[in-house]
């Protein structure tokens, strides 16, 4: 992506991608399918995080209803990154990862459209393209710093903030030990 993308156009190249890796996931087996499903909770978990410090506050002060809609969106992010912190702790191959990922998919997937249909739909509306790229460099710097794995209960910027320079630690610590390992 480049400096001059806007946010909406940022976050459904994200989607796209995010796509890719559930077919990546889905088609792969054993260490492919876990390197592609570890690319996977890594780009939702930064993607997320990002949308809840930048976009979903931008949502709820600019859209009509827009406190509903992030309300939405929220409820539909706490439930994926429950299930994405169940299945990291799975063998990536046996039976029951695979009925939790297709789940898991299906919703993350309609959060996804979700997100573009009664979110992003409106944003040209109400911004111009200049602060739709603001937004885009403040997506863009919340990705860079932010925790690499799911943490519910972190859905609002606030405890983003509070709870997200530690978790990102962490996460980038294991990040680091687990490409070392293998």
């Amino acid at each position: 992506m480049t400096e001059r993308t806007h946010v909406v156009e940022l976050l459904k190249a994200q989607h796209i991608r995010i796509r890719e890796l559930f077919d990546e996931v889905a088609n792969a087996k054993g260490e492919d399918r876990a390197r592609h499903f570890h690319d996977l909770v890594r780009l939702l978990a930064v993607h997320e995080t990002a949308e809840e410090e930048v976009v979903h506050p931008f949502a709820r002060k600019h859209l009509d209803g827009g406190e509903l809609v992030v309300k939405d969106r929220i409820e539909e992010e706490e439930k994926a990154k429950s299930a994405l912190s169940r299945l990291d702790d799975m063998d990536p191959d046996s039976p029951e990862f695979l009925d939790q990922f297709a789940a898991l998919r299906q919703d993350v997937l309609a959060h996804a459209a979700n997100e573009e249909r009664y979110e992003f739909a409106d944003f040209n509306r109400v911004a111009d393209r200049g602060r739709l790229e603001t937004l885009a460099r403040a997506v863009q710097a919340a990705e860079a710093l932010a925790p690499t794995r799911p943490h519910p209960g972190t859905d609002t910027a606030l405890k983003n903030v509070a709870v997200g320079p530690v978790a990102a630690v962490v996460d980038r610590t294991r990040d680091v030990v687990r490409k070392a390992m293998g």
